[in-house]
């Protein structure tokens, strides 16, 4: 198997013209100027917006400020290259030209999303702000324009709530315990069942309390607010859940974000809109179908939050059929295209549907060997190429223990098998239940093996899941945050058990009558979903039985340079 760095640098994609060197110092890239081959400079999300766009996919308009402008920025000591906003000022001019909208205008609004985009892919590890251009008179625009003021309302309170937290630096928990106050006087089990005046309401709370943390008043200049994000996004690129992150993937810190201001679509405007994460292929089996969640009438960050428990994308086909055909044949063309299975963004506003991402599915062990194969079948890839697309350290994983299915037999009849969930991320793992990112590395630093569970993961939580055994979150499904890292760090998740109640402040959760304290052992079956309330004794793998490895390990014997020899004294 040849030996390959875990940034994926070799992977094959579709061939594009390359920028002329000249154009290195160009700052801002409208989508429709780049293409795929420039991931360096405009990182893997605004290279595949650039891509989509070329190909006459429907991307809602945009630009990329490069990553050369963030690492000139840190280098400035956090300082604005002189004359950025201005270019800022006359790339947003185009999108509006295109939109048929104004930015800051309180008769037609133009709103953006402000995203950031690495070179290689770090799921939730920097910032992004969405509904960016949000003020009370560009807020009564909103809701004229579209004869929907719930809508205005709850994507207001939605850029309140998010810039407070990303921009402001807020705790993202003091917003959600306002919401779940509100919601509990409002009698509402969803934030879709809020109504216009509560969201108005909760926006102000958000507000005051901006105002009492930080001692500022929530800005309402658009052109003040998008300068303050993009500055957000680049700090966020040295922030240490994505310095943790690349220290464990061995990226490279010198490479910079891409900041990518795009026109914003609504998943958020009634039944016929939505917003989802898809795969082209299985992400945990490597299984060749559509694979992924949705969530009516909500915006991305809902799904890969984990904060609502999304639709499998299949029952898609039923409650919105055209768009779910259209989807269909476009995973099926960008997967041919990147001839590598893809992890799609999409939004639905209204019945059209937009796409908003496209990059290289990160993929379990089991995923990556049976796509590998499949796709060198399919006639997609070389046999060269599909030996370079599975990770030595992914056949180490196939060959870790697993459940014995007798000791999972015996533990069910004592009544330990507790719930089951989401099976988000394939793997046994048994460990002390810990409630907390710190404290899982606190006692994982020891050599002790240990469960985080939490009521769903956000990206502060890396830390801790970096060092624990294996993830168990009682909301998100199978894109949400927690599934997405784990299966890319080659960890058991079990998401969405919402039989579990999580409570992290008494460090303890509780289901069906028996109640789990941290420092408990606990085990997660990632292939199965199932959670048990006590340690499920290993056996190892039979891997003579994995037809596919047992195919791929077998084209590596034809390709190898290494004998390997033994002395039989």
């Amino acid at each position: 198997m040849a030996t390959r760095t875990r940034t994926r640098a070799t992977r094959r994609g579709p061939r594009a013209p390359r920028p002329r060197q000249a154009s290195a110092r160009k700052r801002i890239w409208l989508f429709e100027e780049g293409n795929a081959s420039m991931r360096d400079l405009l990182g893997g999300k605004g290279a595949g917006l650039a891509e989509m766009s070329r190909v006459g996919l429907p991307v809602p308009p945009g630009f990329t400020i490069t990553t050369a402008v963030c690492n000139e920025y840190n280098a400035r000591g956090r300082t604005f290259p002189p004359g950025l906003m201005d270019e800022v000022r006359r790339a947003l001019g185009v999108v509006e030209r295109r939109m048929g909208k104004r930015f800051g205008d309180p008769r037609n609004p133009l709103l953006v999303s402000v995203r950031s985009g690495a070179k290689f892919s770090m799921p939730g590890m920097m910032d992004t702000v969405l509904n960016l251009g949000l003020n009370e008179e560009t807020l009564r625009g909103l809701g004229a324009l579209t004869g929907d003021e719930r809508f205005a309302q709850d994507a207001h309170r939605r850029f309140v709530q998010m810039f407070g937290k990303i921009v402001l630096d807020v705790p993202g928990e003091k917003f959600e315990e306002l919401l779940a106050a509100r919601k509990r006087r409002a009698g509402a089990t969803l934030d879709t069942d809020l109504g216009a005046g509560d969201l108005r309401e909760i926006a102000r709370e958000f507000k005051a309390l901006i105002t009492r943390e930080k001692g500022v008043e929530f800005p309402t200049d658009p052109w003040v607010q998008l300068e303050m994000a993009i500055r957000a996004v680049f700090d966020s690129w040295m922030g240490k859940r994505a310095v943790d992150y690349r220290n464990f993937n061995k990226i490279s810190h010198d490479l910079g974000t891409a900041v990518n201001v795009q026109a914003m679509v609504f998943g958020n405007m009634g039944a016929e809109s939505a917003t989802g994460v898809a795969f082209t292929r299985n992400p945990a089996t490597g299984e060749k179908r559509l694979y992924g969640e949705y969530l009516p009438n909500a915006q991305g960050e809902d799904v890969v939050a984990g904060i609502r428990t999304p639709h499998p994308i299949a029952e898609m086909e039923r409650e919105l059929p055209g768009v779910y055909r259209q989807f269909q044949a476009v995973a099926s063309m960008l997967e041919r295209h990147y001839k590598d299975m893809q992890d799609l963004e999409f939004t639905v506003e209204r019945g059209k549907l937009w796409m908003l991402q496209t990059r290289a599915g990160k993929r379990t062990a089991q995923a990556a060997v049976k796509a590998a194969v499949d796709m060198v079948r399919e006639k997609l890839i070389s046999r060269e190429d599909g030996l370079l697309r599975v990770e030595p350290e992914q056949i180490y994983q196939l060959l870790l223990p697993r459940f014995d299915p007798e000791d999972k037999g015996a533990a069910q009849r004592e009544g330990k098998l507790l719930t089951r969930g989401l099976n988000a991320s394939p793997g046994a793992a048994t460990g002390m239940a810990v409630f907390d990112p710190d404290t899982a590395v606190e006692i994982g630093s020891n050599g002790q093996a240990v469960i985080l569970v939490r009521p769903e993961t956000n990206p502060d939580d890396v830390h801790g899941m970096l060092i624990a055994r294996g993830i168990l979150t009682a909301r998100g499904g199978a894109t949400s945050h927690a599934a997405v890292v784990a299966r890319g760090l080659g960890k058991p998740c079990v998401a969405g058990a919402e039989a579990i109640r999580v409570d992290p402040h008494a460090r303890q959760f509780s289901v069906n009558g028996q109640v789990i304290r941290q420092g408990e052992f606990i085990s997660i079956d990632g292939t199965t979903g199932e959670v048990f309330g006590r340690a499920i004794r290993t056996i190892d793998p039979d891997v003579t039985k994995d037809r596919d490895l047992q195919t791929l390990l077998g084209w590596a014997d034809k390709v190898r340079r290494l004998g390997v020899w033994a002395n039989a004294d």
